[in-house]
């Protein structure tokens, strides 16, 4: 019997579909050696050296493991195709006292019956390029967490961490909302005509004056140009017809699919993978058994195999026609600095069709699996074609452009359109145009003039964070959800609707960290180390070597930011409440389990309180009832998710998931909201124009 270790349990059934008579699959539960959780356990003076440990919490599991590997003819460790699972296979290895040159390690990019067989032909060594690459991430990670959280932890508020990765990705967030509120808005004017013809309506936008672009930037401006515009024909000068074409996007890598998935299904990080590791690991589908339905799900590469590429094409053909095929297949370039070690994100086979297992598979995992398949159909198919019309308009030497498109040819997009925002989409202002030819005069049914001022940078979304990661070169694949999710669950950021938005805390730690740390922690020099770890993965670098530049430059960092008197600490708040043990006023401070009341007596009085965080904010009104007129709290639902509520509970029994302001809505006469900084109406689509709540 040979013996086939993986980690995840909910892969052993898809794969033992696979293996046949004579193997045994075994599930690590993830990682069975690591750097222990208490201790810092790195030798700095002795190069580096990592001391690993067995997980204590994996004792049996290891015993078990090392019983069946004792009785087994051979040992194949499939951990995940990547460096962490290279990393993992190392160490089940060395537990398991394998020969490291011995061909123990087999790996496969999707767990179907061809890929399988064909890995256990295959099996190799470990990769210890791989995993020196990783270990130099590990060790980099556990010097940044436990050297520099204890400062932070000191310096801005107690029990804080850390990351190498982690803190550059806040500091994009922290920087965006600096942007946001640095933004000072400039007034422009947009002036619109309306026009019909053949019962078609259509509008041309001003553009320029005697063919020079104009920005109309006041009123006195707009009426100057409207006392003329008014008063004059419209007269076409020219119509410019063209075809153009778009390409089908690519099949997804781990950061294509997660944006995606947020952006069309609104689907947050966390949901994706999961939903994406149930799809790759296994399912089970009625009269199938348990099946995989995708390839590995942690890639930044775009390739896909001679073989998938010609069942994709051979299904288009007959489902859509040879018309919809280009005439050689579509190959998309990786990025820069992908590591392009595995295909894209792919549906394992085009025959399973996100309709044929619908019934089986969860809501989720349904819209996910659909995206994926469509995404990657698309990709083979051959170009759409538009119809494109451009019409120059002169009104007393004004002009004005109206464009027209219209699809002479679905291609690529009869299965699957890309997402356009709803601002990109109405910048586009793209619509059907009439037949219209030069020199002729156009009727004019309105012309409207409209205030408008410029806009600040967007917040980033969990999508666009992580598309800003990939296209800094921050971070890998694997690590992009792991590091945006440990941002709020620290509290570092909040969500507004679907936008990340830094707390207090989140700035104070950036703020200090661009101090004293600003020549590690910062996009450029991260993106660096990213491409060192590769440097070792292709046995460019020695990892030791990387490891000792980073160490070299941090340790001055941390000695001076030690060494510093300076802190961020918050001030104490002096409250209404009343020491009972001297009859002064008690201080609101942080400590290392969070916020309690101090005499402001100290030292001279000890006595110490308890803050209940919760009850005091009972206390705070945050808003007007819009049905009584009374004040509006803050509350938690058990789940801890915030809602506003009418003191009242019992006579007006008022709730939202806003805050009310109290205001009326002019157009609907519904209550006013407030959404982060934006008042806005609670039922129709009015925005306060101000905003200056």
């Amino acid at each position: 019997m040979k013996l086939v270790v993986i980690e995840a349990p909910a892969k052993r059934e898809t794969l033992k579909k696979y293996l046949g008579q004579g193997y045994e699959v075994f599930a690590t539960k993830g990682h069975i050696r690591d750097l222990p959780v208490k201790s810092f356990a790195i030798d700095i003076n002795n190069n580096f050296q990592p001391h690993y440990e067995n997980k204590p919490d994996k004792k049996e599991l290891i015993s078990e493991l090392k019983h069946k590997a004792d009785k087994a003819e051979e040992v194949l460790i499939a951990t995940d195709p990547d460096r962490e699972g290279e990393a993992i296979a190392w160490h089940i290895a060395n537990v398991l006292n394998l020969d490291l040159n011995k061909n123990c390690r087999i790996e496969y990019n999707e767990i179907s019956k061809n890929a399988v067989q064909k890995a256990l032909k295959n099996s190799r060594a470990i990769n210890l390029n791989l995993v020196n690459a990783q270990q130099a991430r590990r060790v980099m990670d556990r010097i940044v967490g436990y050297k520099l959280s204890p400062i932070i932890s000191k310096k801005v508020a107690p029990k804080l961490s850390a990351g190498r990765v982690q803190s550059v990705a806040l500091k994009l967030v922290v920087d965006r909302e600096k942007e946001i509120e640095n933004f000072k808005p400039e007034e422009y004017w947009n002036v619109t005509a309306f026009h019909e013809k053949s019962n078609i309506a259509f509008k041309s936008t001003l553009q320029a004056y005697k063919n020079k672009k104009i920005k109309l930037e006041n009123r006195q401006q707009v009426d100057e140009a409207l006392s003329v515009i008014k008063n004059s024909d419209f007269i076409v000068e020219s119509v410019k017809k063209s075809k153009t074409k778009t390409h089908a996007p690519a099949p997804f890598t781990t950061s294509t699919m997660q944006q995606d998935a947020l952006n069309k299904l609104n689907m947050s990080l966390k949901k994706t993978t999961a939903s994406a590791q149930e799809l790759y690991e296994g399912v089970e589908v009625k009269g199938e058994g348990k099946i995989a339905l995708i390839t590995y799900i942690r890639t930044d590469s775009t390739r896909v195999s001679e073989d998938a590429q010609k069942a994709c094409r051979e299904f288009i053909a007959n489902k859509y026609g040879k018309e919809y095929l280009p005439e050689k297949p579509n190959i998309y370039v990786a990025k820069k600095n992908a590591q392009d070690a595995h295909e894209a994100i792919r549906p394992i086979s085009m025959q399973i069709t996100p309709e044929m297992v619908q019934d089986s598979l969860s809501k989720d995992n349904y819209r996910l699996y659909k995206l994926i398949y469509e995404r990657f159909l698309a990709s083979q198919m051959i170009e759409a074609e538009y119809n494109n019309v451009v019409v120059n308009i002169d009104a007393g030497g004004y002009n004005f452009k109206a464009s027209g498109r219209t699809l002479e040819f679905a291609g690529y997009t009869a299965v699957y359109k890309e997402f356009v925002d709803e601002d990109k989409e109405k910048k586009q202002d793209v619509s059907k145009l009439p037949k219209l030819s030069e020199g002729e005069k156009l009727v004019v049914k309105d012309i409207k003039e409209e205030q408008k001022f410029t806009k600040p940078p967007v917040r980033y979304t969990e999508a666009s964070l992580v598309k800003a990661m990939e296209e800094k070169g921050i971070g890998r694949p694997a690590t992009y959800a792991a590091t945006i999710t440990i941002l709020t669950a620290r509290s570092y950021c909040e969500k507004e609707g679907k936008f990340l938005v830094p707390t207090e805390l989140g700035r104070k730690i950036t703020e200090y960290l661009e101090k004293f740390f600003s020549g590690v922690i910062n996009v450029k020099f991260t993106a660096h180390m990213e491409n060192r770890l590769d440097d070792i993965a292709e046995n460019k670098d020695d990892w030791h070597d990387v490891v000792s530049s980073f160490w070299n430059g941090f340790k001055g960092l941390l000695e001076k930011a030690d060494a510093s008197s300076v802190t961020m600490k918050a001030e104490p708040i002096e409250t209404d409440i009343i020491c009972e043990k001297c009859g002064h006023k008690m201080l609101l401070r942080e400590g290392r389990y969070g916020k309690f009341l101090g005499c402001s007596n100290f030292p001279k009085c000890r006595n110490i309180m308890p803050y209940n965080e919760k009850e005091e904010e009972k206390k705070k009104s945050v808003g007007i009832c819009p049905n009584c007129g009374k004040e509006v709290y803050a509350l938690k639902t058990k789940r801890g998710k915030t809602f506003y509520a009418c003191e009242d509970r019992d006579g007006c029994n008022f709730m939202s998931w806003d805050i009310p302001t109290g205001e009326k809505c002019p157009e609907c006469d519904n209550y006013l909201i407030k959404k982060g900084k934006t008042v806005r109406c609670s039922s129709c689509k009015y925005v306060k124009e101000d905003n200056k709540a």
